[in-house]
């Protein structure tokens, strides 16, 4: 937490209780954790901000280990902190969920957890991982759209969670990072072909740059080329000029069209990985250093009196690792 907090971090492992943790203090521990500030949690929690203070030190002086190191606006977990929330946040969750209903009736269903992100990433990655908790009795909720369009909407209460293309900024919602996406140059078998008989495509794209794409039409998602400008500023280190000549609001019909032979786009590895390893699509340079956007997911703080929705953010926090 504070600097000299930090520099007793010692004495506090020499001061870990074998005791059992209070409830009380770790459901103001997982406050925190998701709130990002001691503030937003003592509001939400209903107490005040020096009462989760003395609390979450209390937990630290049982546990012997610092949970939170402040910043200049609101506090940032430690490694410690983020295992012990993905042991509790369920349990914690399932009780709160009882205890505010005030009965034991197992025929009372949670609320459906409203899941935001792009079309393709959900439904390539995300909606597959969540099958078996929709089996299980989870309700999901899904919107696609642009990023800054939704995260409009979490703020304003339409979702609980958001999968964003990039950190939102300020401190009113909190986000972890998703996966790292990595993008691709490619094209068809026939269109490679064309660029460099033989196979050698490769070694004339990376030789010649843009120059040696001259005459191949570009597909792409958005009039703007925000992707493609992306690689041409990270690869070939200079600006696209050009124009889409063909453009899909959706990545899985940029890729369909690149495959039937339209031209050549960027893509996103997950998507196209399938059809490269089939030869359906081939890339057109090999980088040292390709670009990779890494994605987020984000959530309002406060949002946590659904159990379902730490299940579905569990659940897509580890399933993203093997994204």
């Amino acid at each position: 937490m504070s600097h000299r907090e930090s520099n007793g971090s010692a004495g506090m492992r020499e001061a870990a209780s074998n005791a059992p943790l209070d409830l009380t203090l770790l459901r103001t521990f997982l406050a925190v954790h998701r709130a990002g500030s001691f503030t937003a949690a003592a509001r939400f929690l209903g107490l005040s901000q020096p009462t989760v203070t003395t609390q979450i030190r209390s937990l630290e002086r049982q546990l012997g280990r610092e949970l939170f190191a402040r910043l200049p606006r609101g506090v940032t977990p430690t490694p410690v902190a983020d295992g012990l929330a993905a042991r509790i946040a369920a349990p914690l969750d399932a009780l709160a969920a009882v205890a505010d209903r005030g009965h034991l009736d197992e025929t009372v269903t949670a609320d459906p957890v409203h899941l935001a992100g792009p079309a393709e990433l959900l439904c390539v990655r995300a909606l597959p991982a969540l099958a078996t908790l929709v089996e299980q009795g989870v309700r999901l909720r899904v919107t696609t759209g642009l990023t800054d369009d939704l995260l409009d909407g979490l703020r304003q209460g339409h979702y609980d969670l958001v999968i964003s293309t990039h950190r939102p900024r300020g401190r009113t919602l909190t986000s972890v990072p998703l996966a790292d996406e990595e993008f691709v140059l490619v094209a068809s078998p026939l269109w490679a072909e064309r660029i460099g008989p033989d196979g050698d495509w490769q070694d004339r794209v990376a030789d010649e740059g843009p120059a040696a794409l001259r005459g191949v039409p570009l597909v792409t998602y958005a009039e703007d080329l925000p992707i493609a400008r992306r690689y041409w500023r990270h690869v070939f280190e200079t600006r696209l000029n050009a124009q889409a000549a063909l453009t899909v609001p959706d990545l899985r019909g940029v890729l369909s069209a690149v495959a039937a032979g339209a031209g050549m786009s960027v893509l996103p590895r997950y998507l196209c990985q399938g059809e490269l390893t089939a030869g359906v699509v081939v890339p057109l340079l090999a980088p040292e250093d390709p670009p990779i956007n890494t994605g987020y997911l984000v959530q309002r703080p406060g949002a946590m009196d659904n159990p379902h929705l730490t299940l579905v953010r569990d659940r897509l926090l580890r399933e993203a690792r093997g994204w």
